[in-house]
């Protein structure tokens, strides 16, 4: 756990900032912007809860069928599902975690397991809450757990790289958002193409992510630097006692 909390450190008085996950700058943004996206998850879940039909915002979009993206992009969307899918998650996290630690930024790996675990878990949990279906009552559909897992990804590796890069509060949070939107569009393309999701599915995937992301990150924080502030008390009390 010492580790955990050291590795991450740089030297001057600003050591806990420099590597915080989520950049002070981008805290009140992000922090706005987490709070937006929970309410949309919600008024979302309340309007399409028990639903089974395309809305009125879906059809407006386009009409979800199994096979509206032909060759060769279905292969592309197929691709991107199975990076979704448990397997393919499944090998993007370790491969993700295994960076971060080969990067010796031990908290970033955290980040990347707690937060895509918690992304995933809030969705699952939302499916059954809200019972939203399509193609049948067995396939719970609000909100695109692909979306989610997708956004969450991009919103981590966007925050990493703003902190890496030293960007300030109206470039950082534009990078996290563009990558976001990005990653979503993306994912969500790929799930109502192939008929898995309506597009307000996508869009609660896409919202539960910038809800979960920067408050676990915020949190990984919070707990590596108090980790990290113990281990220096320890030190000092260490070097007093030996110097007397």
């Amino acid at each position: 756990m010492d580790r955990l909390a050291g590795a991450d450190l740089e030297a001057g008085p600003g050591q806990f900032a420099a590597r915080a996950l989520l950049p002070p700058s981008l805290r009140a943004c992000l922090g706005l912007i987490a709070a937006l996206a929970t309410l949309v998850v919600v008024v979302l879940g309340v309007l399409y809860a028990g639903h089974s039909e395309p809305g009125r915002v879906d059809r407006w979009i386009i009409r979800p069928t199994a096979d509206s993206v032909r060759a060769p992009w279905r292969h592309v969307a197929l691709a991107l599902d199975f990076l979704g899918e448990p397997a393919g998650s499944a090998m993007v996290i370790v491969a993700c975690v295994a960076g971060c630690l080969l990067l010796r930024r031990p908290r970033a790996a955290v980040l990347v397991a707690v937060g895509t675990g918690l992304t995933v878990g809030t969705t699952t949990l939302l499916k059954h809450v809200v019972g939203r279906t399509i193609h049948g009552p067995g396939n719970l559909s609000y909100p695109s757990g692909h979306t989610a897992f997708f956004t969450a990804l991009a919103l981590m590796a966007a925050l990493l790289a703003t902190g890496r890069l030293g960007l300030g509060r109206a470039a950082g949070t534009s990078l996290v958002l563009a990558a976001a939107l990005v990653a979503g569009a993306t994912m969500g393309w790929a799930e109502v193409g192939l008929g898995a999701h309506y597009p307000t599915d996508a869009l609660g995937g896409w919202c539960t992510a910038l809800a979960v992301i920067p408050a676990t990150a915020w949190l990984v924080d919070r707990m590596a630097d108090r980790m990290a502030g113990q281990r220096v008390e320890r030190m000092t009390d260490t070097g007093r006692r030996e110097r007397r």
